[in-house]
């Protein structure tokens, strides 16, 4: 257990230094993405303003419900291209 807690203290100080290293693990729509740390693993997303917050659970669940809607939309606006494409 003391590995695990050395491990995590030497990553925040990493970041502390450095700066964070974070990468994104989910594209919720082309504008919102959620990030990870690769040291830390703290995770961010980005809120109405295009600024990077915090992911807590309240945005994962915006964000869920918002790719849900991304998603139908896309799906709808793509089926409606290929209708119209074959007249």
């Amino acid at each position: 257990m003391k590995n695990s807690t050395n491990a995590s203290a030497t990553s925040k100080f990493y970041c502390d230094l450095f700066g964070h290293n974070y990468e994104i693990t989910k594209k919720v729509t082309s504008h919102v993405k959620e990030y990870t740390c690769k040291c830390c693993k703290r995770q961010l997303t980005t809120n109405s303003n295009g600024k990077l917050t915090e992911l807590t659970p309240k945005f994962q669940e915006i964000n869920t419900i918002l790719e849900k809607i991304y998603t139908r939309r896309m799906m709808r606006l793509k089926k409606k291209t290929l209708s119209s494409s074959i007249y």
